[in-house]
């Protein structure tokens, strides 16, 4: 029997329920009832039948409202602090998600550790590894200035929260979230239900006492936070971590945030001693960009800054009777449609044929800006021609595609143009210069040397 405190809440309808079920009695969906605690009403409240007293609020102009500048903890990490939106804001709550071993410990010790340095009160709370295991970490990656750090190894969210209370720190990381247990609830770490009593407790102390708190969460196989969607709405800021445990370069991405813009990106590179910021990681991709059929550089935009990075196609028959479509980097469906558009639209059709599309670094590249830079790829992989712009150099290209064949605007067009003539690259395919997919490739495949079919 549950305790008398305890109900169950329907996440779709609201319906209450004092025992679990599997499917809701109100709705009738599934898997939808969530454990949690309710204060119980006191003597007098259960005697008039009232459990508070209502009043009306008047409501005030947002011209009246008394709008306060926010300090901002700076966290040292330029790229970081950037995607913040110019560092970490008293009293909110950050979310960090990502794969395992992506880098997410390493981030946010980094960060204490210049926290520490600077003078500020800090603490690192570890539900999964002992505090042995955080320093043999540390000193691998980072060095000695981590050996500050205030750290404890709990896994009780009492014990958490008593310590909060009592050091009062000014940021704190709490890895990971997935991992508290509250003993409130019968239900096992990692549940929906105490998900979200851990995440409300936090927040509650975070709130009262300004602490800025680093959450680290879990991530599904598919790359999506795992857990309810309400511990997105609780905290203030969602980061999403992203790379490939093989790959060298990591991407920071803000998914939501209160104190400032989504639109911002930070790039971060793996190496022996941690994790190390790339101020100009077009440079990189451009000197590496291959110079054979089947690549082109793509002027993409990670928030709000331009990138260039590499494009690579390789197209080949199939002996399967449906062909694979393998992608690294980009949308799977993107490329289906890309291809679809290409074969009915620029007579490049690879319906008999394997074809596999990678973004060289590991970089992810969610915008619709690198439609044209794949079919320019696979069109040259295709054609077997390499495709070079003036001066020898690769071929930059940007653009949108329509199931029609036309070529659509994207965002930031002239900061795309602007960030590949930097590198030399004068000549640029996009929509400005191209109205359909048709010239594009035309115009591509004829500048090689090669007649577009």
């Amino acid at each position: 029997m549950p305790r008398s405190n305890t109900v169950h809440v329907c996440s779709a309808c609201g319906h209450e329920s004092l025992r679990w079920a599997g499917q809701c009695p109100g709705c009738e969906e599934w898997n939808t009832l969530v454990e949690e605690v309710r204060a119980r009403p006191s003597a007098a409240a259960r005697g008039t039948g009232l459990l508070a007293s209502t009043t009306a609020v008047t409501p005030v102009r947002l011209g009246e409202v008394a709008a306060a500048e926010h300090a901002r903890l700076s966290t040292g990490i330029g790229e970081l602090d950037s995607v913040l939106g110019g560092g970490l804001v008293p009293g909110s709550l950050v979310l960090i998600g990502g794969a395992p071993g992506i880098g997410k410990s390493t981030l946010t010790t980094m960060a204490l550790a210049n926290l520490t340095a600077a003078g500020r009160r800090t603490l690192y709370v570890s539900a999964e590894e002992s505090a042995a295991q955080i320093r043999l970490r540390a000193e691998r990656l980072i060095g000695g200035d981590p050996l500050e750090i205030p750290v404890i190894a709990e896994t009780d969210l009492a014990a958490v929260i008593a310590t909060l209370e009592r050091e009062r720190p000014e940021v704190c990381v709490i890895d990971s979230v997935q991992t508290l247990h509250s003993a409130e609830l019968t239900s096992t770490a990692g549940s929906v239900a105490q998900v979200r009593q851990v995440a409300d407790e936090i927040s509650r102390v975070a709130k009262t006492n300004r602490i800025a708190v680093l959450l680290v969460g879990h991530v599904t196989k598919e790359g999506s936070l795992a857990g309810p969607r309400v511990l997105e709405h609780l905290v203030d800021c969602v980061l999403q971590f992203e790379g490939e445990r093989e790959r060298t370069y990591r991407t920071v991405r803000a998914v939501k945030n209160r104190f400032g813009s989504t639109n911002e990106a930070g790039v971060f590179e793996m190496r022996d001693h941690g994790l190390v910021e790339v101020l100009d990681a077009s440079a990189r991709f451009v000197a590496e960009a291959t110079r054979a059929p089947g690549s082109v550089v793509l002027c993409a935009m990670e928030g709000s800054r331009p990138l260039l990075v590499e494009v690579q196609a390789l197209v080949s028959p199939s002996e399967l009777e449906q062909p694979r479509r393998v992608v690294a980097g980009i949308d799977r469906n993107r490329l289906a449609l890309v291809l679809a558009v290409l074969g009915r639209h620029a007579g490049v059709g690879v319906g008999q044929a394997d074809v596999f599309v990678n973004v060289v670094g590991g970089v992810r590249v969610d915008e619709p800006g690198a439609d044209l830079a794949v079919a320019l790829a696979v069109a040259s992989a295709v054609r077997g021609v390499m495709l070079e712009g003036r001066g020898g150099g690769p071929l930059a290209c940007f653009g949108e595609l329509g199931l029609t064949g036309e070529l659509r605007s994207v965002a930031h067009h002239d900061r795309r143009l602007a960030e590949a003539e930097k590198f030399g690259l004068g000549q640029v395919c996009h929509p400005g210069a191209h109205s359909t997919l048709r010239q594009a490739v035309g115009g591509a495949l004829r500048g090689a040397g090669a007649i577009a079919a």
